[in-house]
């Protein structure tokens, strides 16, 4: 896993007793951005030094956008589907 600062972590939700968790990081401790990493949480606002475990991926910014992009168009595309369904 490498990563640079302001990359994001993400962490799966293993079960259904966790959620998922994305923090943004802002430090990488080694030149060749192994961890651990500085992250902040977006669910808790705190900062947190994270040795990431298998179940955690990193993210540039430019990847999280677009991801978040198709997320954003399928949600529309579903409730604009809703939204027809209804009108009928």
């Amino acid at each position: 896993m490498r990563a640079q600062s302001g990359d994001w972590l993400v962490i799966e939700a293993g079960d259904e007793s966790r959620h998922a968790r994305r923090g943004r990081i802002e430090q990488v401790r080694s030149a060749q951005g192994a961890p651990p990493y500085l992250v902040r949480w977006l669910d808790t606002g705190r900062t947190t030094l994270v040795f990431p475990g298998p179940d955690a991926h990193v993210l540039t910014a430019v990847e999280l956008e677009r991801i978040e992009a198709t997320v954003t168009a399928r949600c529309a595309a579903v409730q604009a589907e809703i939204g027809a369904r209804y009108r009928r």
